[in-house]
Formats: C-alpha cells, sequence, structure tokens
C-alpha cells in the first residue's frame, strides 16, 4: 500500500485511537473473496472517502461496518466495542446511520413517516427538535412531508434517507454513493450538506463515493480501494494532486 505522508498534521493518526479501526477484514459472498485484508481508520471529527472503480469493494465495506455481511476475518472495532458480529439493529443503536446505496426510502410511506423510522432508534425522543433541524439542512423536505417518498425525486430521495440517517442522531454517518445518477447541481448541495453537518455539528463522516473529485475535495483523508484492497491513503488534497489518482479517478472532468 502506498502512504502518502501528511504535510503539517497536528499529531500522527496512529497517536490517537480511531472512532472506527477497521483490521484485516476479508468479507466473501459464498466463495468469492470481495475483501481481502481491509484496514481503515475513522478519527472522531473527520470526514474520510474511500473512492475506487465500481465494482472495487467500497459498498460492501460499508455494508460490512453495519453488519450485512458480517466479516468472516478480521476486526472492526467502534468507540472501544468490537462491533464485528453484532447484528445490524445492535450497532444502529452504539450511534452508527448509514445512508445506504440507491437511497433505499420507504416508497410507500411518507416523507414524514420515512423520518420517524429513522428517529426510532432513539424510541422518537427528540424527534420533533431533529425534524425542524433536518427541514432547515433540507428545506424541500419541508415542502413534501405528506407526500409519498416513492413520488420524490431522485435528489430528493438521497436527501430524505440523509435526512432519515440524522434523525438517529448519530456520531458516525455512513454515506454509500450519495451522488449516484444525481445532477450536478443537486450533487454540489448533498456535498455542501456534507461539509455543514460536519463543520457545525462535529459529526464523523465515512463516505463512499465513486464521484472521487467531489470527495476528495471534501474529505480530510482517504483512501483508493482496487479489487478488494487498499492501496493507497492520504488526505484528501494529497490524493487529489498524486499522478496515479489523477490518472485514474480525475481524468474526463468529474468536476
Amino acid at each position: 500500500m502506498t502512504m502518502i505522508a501528511e504535510q503539517g498534521a497536528p499529531a500522527p493518526a496512529a497517536a490517537r485511537t480511531p472512532l472506527l479501526a477497521v483490521r484485516g477484514v476479508k468479507t466473501y459472498y459464498g466463495n468469492i473473496i470481495a475483501l481481502k485484508g481491509v484496514d481503515i481508520d475513522v478519527h472522531r471529527g473527520e470526514i474520510v472517502t474511500l473512492i475506487g472503480a465500481n465494482g472495487a469493494g467500497k459498498s460492501t465495506l460499508m455494508m460490512t461496518i453495519f453488519g450485512k455481511p458480517q466479516a468472516r476475518e478480521g476486526s472492526i472495532v467502534y468507540d472501544g466495542r468490537d462491533i464485528t458480529r453484532m447484528p445490524t439493529h445492535e450497532i444502529a443503536r452504539l450511534g452508527i446511520a448509514q445512508s445506504p446505496e440507491g437511497r433505499r426510502v420507504f416508497p410507500r410511506m411518507s416523507v414524514y413517516e420515512n423520518l420517524q423510522m429513522g428517529a426510532s432508534v432513539n424510541n422518537l425522543a427528540w424527534f420533533d427538535e431533529d425534524l425542524e433541524k433536518v427541514c432547515t439542512i433540507f428545506p424541500r423536505l419541508r415542502e413534501r412531508l405528506q407526500q409519498r417518498a416513492g413520488t420524490l425525486s431522485g435528489g430528493e430521495q438521497q436527501m430524505l434517507a440523509i435526512a432519515r440517517a440524522l434523525m438517529s442522531r448519530p456520531d458516525l454517518l455512513l454515506l454509500d454513493e450519495p451522488s449516484l445518477g444525481l445532477a450536478p447541481l443537486i450533487v454540489r448541495q448533498i456535498f455542501e450538506v456534507i461539509r455543514e453537518v460536519n463543520a457545525r455539528e462535529g459529526m464523523t463522516v465515512f463516505l463512499v463515493e465513486q464521484n472521487a473529485y467531489h470527495a476528495l475535495k471534501l474529505a480530510h483523508r482517504g483512501y483508493v480501494m482496487v479489487n478488494g484492497l487498499i492501496t493507497m491513503s492520504g488526505t484528501g488534497r494529497e490524493l487529489l494532486a498524486d499522478p496515479q489518482v489523477k490518472a485514474a479517478y480525475l481524468e474526463g472532468g468529474h468536476h
């Protein structure tokens, strides 16, 4: 793995205990190995992105962190607790929320009911307060609260998927391909929201994304995945400037 040294970092990442530590994780689909021994750290307050080509294993890693499928080898430690063998619903209660690839909103439920589903992790304890917060972040959702989620545009569904995840008040937000299939203007809005939530709330974000340019511009640190292995890591800025990353992921202008 190519390590790119961080210039002027306040303390080496190795000196701090990560909020999320993935070590030697191997995940299989039947006999096919999808993750071949993955190591990743996400520190509290960071935005960390994982980039790579389609089929590299990015979404598999995201789903493995969230317990479905479970890792066959290696460990996943969150906030000092080993969650490798935990079921998904227990992982969610620890303060991890996922906005999955393909959005996966509940199409027959209203926007309001989808947001209730997100808040149900905390028994709706802060529902009204958090509803106001996500409607401030995504004003479009306020106008659509009684509308069926399945009738929203792709961009609105992505906003709802992120808002639903935020309703559980997570310490770690997992975002899987939030820009997939969206118009450039909506993509910029979504990334701006991720930046704001991180800056204002101090929320830790782990972002899987094919749009390498936007993801690396946003992220404090990044990893590159090729065929189920991490091949490079560094700050977002360093990876943006790296010739290999440029050639593989940034040519053809994803700007």
